[in-house]
């Protein structure tokens, strides 16, 4: 959460960012056209360019350690730190930072997920040098003046008091909870209200210093720039970071709590439903099985088995859907919907009931057709712009897929066929599920379960 008076200075260059973004859309190629190039910088950093003759240069990396390297009992560092970097670094104080930015139209952002810390760059050609000098000074040389520390920090804490009442937000930190006990994933990656107070500014440089360097960076640039002027730029902004960063291993995990049942009673006008269980790892050779199975299931599209019989025939939600979650230590299919008070269990009913026909039975023919059909244009309509392509290609780093998946992805999509669906469908989804209610439920209460899994 970025301060108030950023946003504000920031909210005068919308009209320079969505001219710039348009000129994007109509500048980059249809997915299967776009040319990857590998480029090693003179200082041995490796990136993946796309060139575009659009006006902007969109930069997007990763480097492994964010929660994940949070103390156990002081988690939200890493998510507080990224939200700092861009707040003050070098010799430039926080409006100072942001007033330089705002000027030149660069666009810089973090985000702390549970394994990466990410971070984006956009900046037009002309201002690249000084766009890639913030980006290293940010990296490099983070303040954390006490004021604004303690700005964040206020921001951060009245996010967490009204996640306390949310229902969704108490649905998904009860499921993670409880599936990854005593692991870093089981974690909020945002704090608590608890921890958050006690996070000092040694705990912000100790987790930078231990985490931002070179040895685990992923990144990828699409623009009006040549692999030499690439590498330069890659050099400016991460050539001075630590060879290699000081991580706590992680260790594997499988989600516990399968087969229970956790009622959060609160008193809201709709009850949140939160379900889910181990799911299959991007590595695993039936992924690809695995993400046409779960797209089948409630993947997000209006034909889904979940919201078919969820929305449509019964009127019971407004939306419902699930999504595979590939982490570095665990692999899982989560889903989620809310209902009404009255209809709760019988939500419930038909979650698990149409889960368990599809790992008994499988999907169909058509099914399996139309799913592919789908996977295959919706990826391709996702590739229209500068920043979208730089994010995927990063993901295809972070995945070890090749530099060559784009051009791979449908062929392997339509390599499934419908005996891998009905095999992975089983593998996938008759291992039982995890629920967590939040709300005033009828027809559900809570209930112990399997524990199989660990940490």
């Amino acid at each position: 959460m970025k301060p108030t008076f950023s946003a504000r200075r920031r909210a005068c260059s919308a009209f320079v960012a969505i001219l710039a973004c348009a000129m994007l859309v109509l500048a980059i190629p249809a997915a299967h056209a776009v040319t990857i190039e590998r480029v090693v910088s003179p200082g041995g950093i490796e990136a993946w360019l796309v060139r575009s003759p659009a006006p902007m240069i969109a930069l997007e990396f990763s480097m492994l350690g964010s929660a994940e390297q949070d103390p156990a009992d002081k988690p939200g560092i890493a998510h507080m730190a990224a939200s700092l970097l861009d707040e003050g670094a070098g010799p430039y104080d926080s409006m100072t930072f942001n007033d330089r930015l705002e000027r030149r139209a660069i666009e810089m952002s973090f985000r702390a997920g549970r394994d990466y810390l990410r971070g984006t760059l956009r900046t037009l050609k002309e201002n690249a040098d000084e766009a890639f000098e913030y980006l290293r000074l940010a990296l490099t040389e983070p303040r954390f003046d006490a004021e604004v520390v303690e700005r964040m920090r206020a921001q951060i804490m009245s996010r967490l008091r009204r996640d306390s009442v949310s229902p969704n937000d108490l649905a998904s930190r009860n499921w993670w909870a409880t599936a990854f006990p005593g692991h870093p994933y089981g974690r909020p990656v945002d704090g608590t209200l608890d921890s958050v107070p006690r996070i000092t500014v040694d705990d912000l440089r100790s987790y930078t210093r231990r985490v931002l360097a070179r040895d685990n960076l992923k990144l990828a640039i699409v623009g009006d720039v040549d692999a030499q002027a690439a590498g330069e730029l890659i050099d400016r902004a991460f050539g001075k970071l630590p060879a290699k960063a000081e991580l706590t291993p992680v260790t594997a995990a499988v989600a516990q709590g399968l087969g229970r049942r956790i009622v959060i009673q609160l008193d809201v006008p709709q009850a949140v439903v939160n379900f889910g269980g181990p799911g299959i790892s991007r590595s695993d050779p039936d992924f690809m099985a695995a993400y046409i199975v779960n797209h089948i299931l409630g993947g997000g599209s209006f034909s889904s088995r979940l919201y078919r019989e969820v929305r449509e025939k019964r009127g019971l939600a407004y939306g419902i859907s699930d999504s595979l979650v590939w982490l570095n230590s665990s692999a899982l299919m989560i889903g989620s919907t809310a209902t009404r008070a009255d209809a709760t269990g019988k939500t419930i009913e038909i979650i698990e009931h149409e889960i368990r026909r599809l790992a008994e039975e499988g999907p169909t023919e058509e099914e399996l057709t139309k799913a592919k059909t789908y996977l295959k244009g919706s990826y391709v309509l996702g590739l229209d712009t500068s920043p979208r392509i730089a994010s995927q290609l990063v993901q295809i780093q972070i995945d070890k897929l090749g530099i060559d998946y784009i051009e791979r992805r449908a062929g392997l999509i339509d390599a499934v066929t419908l005996s891998d669906a009905k095999r992975v469908a089983k593998r996938l989804l008759d291992g039982g599920l995890l629920v967590t209610v939040v709300g005033r439920p009828e027809g559900v209460t809570s209930k112990d379960g399997d524990t199989k899994g660990g940490g």
